[in-house]
């Protein structure tokens, strides 16, 4: 058997109104070439200019990561030859990464784990290629855009690990306000390390990397195709090959790009056009004010203080607005386990039933914490409530408005429910008297007259309980 070693690269386009150096835009189009400037194309007696915003939100993703920051901001050119690179050099950071030695917290059904991060540097994006059967072009649109890399040490042991790092690691990067992070665009994308290696080695194996992957799904699909392809290789007694792969979404299968024995020299140097910065503690101080409670710290109150499930309580913290959602809602005096029974079942299938966000929601937390509180206080039955919440939203009306035109507070007066208690066993005079008989399971029936001909309007514990005490009078 062999212990599976993985190590990701991951890359974030941030969003920014410009470019990484430039003042051309930093949008997302359709259309070839539209968003570039001079300093984008490398053309001569050009200068790049550090994007402020650029940097900042970098720093807040790398102090979210709980990593070590530096003491100056710099920048270094890696020098390497590539059509998708018009200066034939990317400005990036090597000696002083905005991060360092930072970790994530994950949690997966049966534990929980540290990944650990290696560096968080922020560097311009490429040009992207597109290729034909005889000839290939060059869409600058991407090139210069502000790219933050997160570097993961070789800590991860499964394809499950590695996908639930990504996915955590996403929704940290949208709880931080710092990028869309959406693959369907190119906004994230990784580069994956994956080798094996002995139960009882100490050291890792040979190492295989995978270029960008643009899905999570082809992560692990991924992952899963070179752990077998390797193991096959170790069981023959043959070595693996260092080498640099990619993976085909179709034939869902990795093939090699080129081998890779030794590290590129990029001869690296210090970028001479951008002039060091001293970061201030106050600064740094005045970004970690902005970030919200992050993921990781949210999962730890839903589950020890609310005392929720493992599974909600990563559901409810996937998406930052649907956690501040939850939150609200407990915040105006429902209880947190029927907030979060509705948020996950009624408020998350109608956003799923009617592809729309939370934000185009008619249902507020505040409207949603009324109605719970009248089930939770027994004035509304279940059933009443979710048809009012789902009438509100049709038609765009206040609950407590639908419930006060349509008069359906739930029934408790005793002495009602005993008249109309009555009214029903004597019109089944025979189901009455198969419960004497021992067939409990009738009063079943009763409770449903009452419900059918109240319009669902009865408190049915309250019923149930009446029922079998009138009964007994008989």
């Amino acid at each position: 058997m062999y212990k599976v070693v993985i190590g990701l690269e991951v890359h974030c386009e941030l969003a920014t109104n410009s470019k990484n150096f430039s003042t051309a835009k930093n949008t997302y189009s359709s259309d070839h070439n539209e968003n570039v400037e001079p300093v984008d194309l490398g053309l001569p007696g050009v200068l790049p200019v550090a994007n402020k915003e650029a940097v900042k939100k970098a720093l807040k993703t790398a102090i979210a990561l709980n990593c070590q920051n530096p003491d100056i901001i710099t920048f270094d050119r890696k020098n390497y030859y590539y059509p998708d690179l018009p200066k034939g050099y990317q400005i990036t950071q090597v000696k002083k990464p905005f991060g360092k030695d930072g970790y994530l917290m994950i949690v997966l059904p049966d534990y929980e784990k540290k990944i650990e991060i290696h560096q968080l540097h922020l560097e311009e994006d490429t040009a992207s290629l597109e290729h034909f059967s005889t000839f290939s072009l060059i869409d600058y649109n991407r090139a210069g855009i502000p790219l933050m890399e997160v570097v993961t040490e070789p800590c991860m042991n499964s394809a499950d690990e590695a996908v639930t790092f990504l996915e955590t690691l996403r929704s940290l990067f949208i709880y931080c306000g710092v990028s869309e992070a959406k693959s369907d665009k190119g906004q994230m994308r990784c580069d994956v390390n994956v080798s094996l290696m002995k139960e009882t080695a100490t050291e890792l194996g040979t190492k295989v990397e995978m270029k960008n992957i643009n899905s999570f799904n082809s992560v692990r699909l991924a992952i899963g195709y070179e752990i077998k392809r390797q193991g096959d290789i170790l069981d023959r007694g043959e070595k693996v090959i260092q080498e640099t792969r990619r993976f085909d979404e179709t034939l869902l299968k990795t093939y090699s790009m080129r081998e890779k024995v030794d590290a590129i020299d990029y001869k690296y140097f210090t970028e001479p056009n951008i002039p060091p910065i001293k970061i201030t503690k106050e600064y740094l101080n005045d970004i970690k004010s902005e970030i919200p409670r992050l993921q990781y710290e949210r999962y730890k109150q839903y589950t020890d203080d609310y005392k929720l499930s493992q599974y909600d309580a990563i559901v409810l913290v996937r998406e930052k607005n649907i956690s501040d959602y939850f939150e609200e809602i407990i915040n105006n005096g429902a209880s947190a386990k029927d907030a979060c029974n509705w948020v996950t079942t009624v408020i998350l299938g109608t956003l799923n039933k009617l592809d729309i966000s939370l934000s185009e929601l008619f249902i507020t937390p505040k409207m949603l914490s009324d109605i719970i509180k009248l089930v939770e206080d027994g004035k509304l039955s279940a059933n009443n409530a979710k048809n009012i919440i789902y009438k509100s939203i049709k038609e765009k009306i206040e609950p407590l408005a639908i419930i006060k035109e349509s008069n359906i507070m739930q029934i408790d007066d005793e002495e009602l429910i005993i008249k109309l208690v009555n009214s029903a066993l004597d019109a089944s005079e025979e189901v009455v008297n198969q419960y004497k008989e021992g067939k409990d399971y009738v009063v079943n029936f009763f409770v449903g007259q009452l419900m059918k001909s109240t319009n669902g309007q009865v408190n049915p514990t309250k019923a149930l309980e009446i029922i079998k005490q009138e009964i007994r009078k008989r």
